[in-house]
């Protein structure tokens, strides 16, 4: 049995990190379901910005389009939505098969938009009607102008992946955010039923903190980050008000490990996935790192409830003078400028790749 099929007995879901046009094509996405138990999928502006740019198999869709008058943004998401619609067709028989608790691909809204209440929420409505699938999630960033849309959104019905998480506090308010909104549909007799994930950052850590700390606390925060905000997600599904939101035949908001590739030479590979193995919750993981856990990840014990070690971990890192707070709140906004620059990398290359077939026959 692979190390992947292991993870997914022991109730984990494992979402690909990527999405090409070729991996829709070659087969390969589909070898990744049969074969390595993948279930999902995401996406953010950096991984299409890479496939678009890498690849010319996006050549004739960004043509076609340009000539019907296209451009820029909306010509990007009318590209983007081929994929992913694409991809959601792949997965539409996990997601029927477990009743839409998994087989599900991400698309998210403009990073332009994470401090823009209105505009986020109208976005995601747009893109949700766009795709056109039941099995899409439609990521907004956690910050603190994004959680009105989360509400929203999720009143609205539309599935929604809550991105830019960092500390089980950012963790708590989208949850909280996302249940007000399901409540909302319980209180107006709506089907309280929407899909969503709350996506909590786990690498980032490490690597901001890798020349402040002693080499004993490296590639140790991210999960001890990751354990914290566990315990939270584990409280918040035993507490009253969600016990009394399920009852009335709510679904959980699965709690998603983000940013798990390793990026430290040093260390394994596959330490993000063999830590944060856990019931009821979503690694989503980069293809490398994917294929790198089917060849020689090993899967052992679940991650404690209560959160282990991790208060201990944590007193370890401030007092080497490391700020959880506000190293968070940073993480979050550092995060949320990388999105945008990434975002504009892609604008430039849309808009460059429009131009130069223009006139190719």
């Amino acid at each position: 049995m692979t190390a992947t099929r292991e993870l997914n007995n022991l109730g984990q879901s494992l979402w690909l990190d990527n999405i090409t046009r070729d991996l829709l094509s070659n087969g390969t996405l589909q070898r990744y379901i049969d074969e390595l138990s993948v279930t999902g999928l995401t996406s953010n502006p950096t991984i299409f910005h890479q496939a678009i740019d890498n690849s010319q198999s996006y050549d004739s869709a960004i043509q076609t389009k340009f000539k019907e008058g296209e451009r820029g943004e909306q010509l990007f998401f009318e590209v983007a939505l081929e994929d992913i619609t694409g991809a959601a067709d792949l997965f539409r028989p996990v997601w029927d098969k477990t009743d839409g608790v998994d087989g599900w691909v991400s698309l998210e809204v403009s990073p332009l938009l994470a401090y823009d209440t209105e505009s986020t929420l109208a976005a995601a409505k747009d893109l949700h009607a766009r795709a056109g699938r039941p099995n899409v999630l439609i990521k907004i960033p956690g910050t603190q102008e994004g959680l009105p849309a989360i509400e929203e959104a999720t009143f609205a019905g539309i599935p929604v992946n809550v991105t830019l998480l960092f500390s089980s506090e950012h963790f708590v308010a989208a949850a909280e955010a996302f249940l007000r909104g399901v409540e909302r549909r319980i209180e107006a007799g709506l089907n309280p039923a929407v899909g969503s994930v709350a996506s909590l950052f786990i690498s980032r850590w490490d690597r901001a903190v890798v020349d402040k700390v002693p080499e004993a606390l490296h590639n140790r925060l991210g999960i001890a980050i990751g354990q914290r905000a566990y315990k939270a997600y584990r409280d918040l599904l035993n507490s009253a008000r969600w016990q009394r939101a399920l009852n009335c035949g709510a679904r959980p908001q699965r709690l998603l490990w983000a940013s798990t590739g390793m990026k430290d030479p040093n260390a394994s590979d596959v330490l993000y996935i063999k830590s944060l193995a856990s019931p009821f919750t979503v690694n989503t993981i980069p293809e490398k790192t994917l294929n790198a856990f089917a060849d020689h990840g090993e899967v052992g014990g679940a991650l404690s409830a209560d959160g282990g070690d991790c208060e201990a971990v944590l007193t370890e890192f401030e007092n080497a003078g490391v700020d959880i707070q506000a190293l968070a709140a940073q993480l979050q906004k550092d995060g949320a400028e990388s999105f945008v620059q990434s975002w504009n990398d892609l604008m430039e290359v849309i808009t460059a790749k429009s131009e130069s077939l223009a006139n190719v026959d």
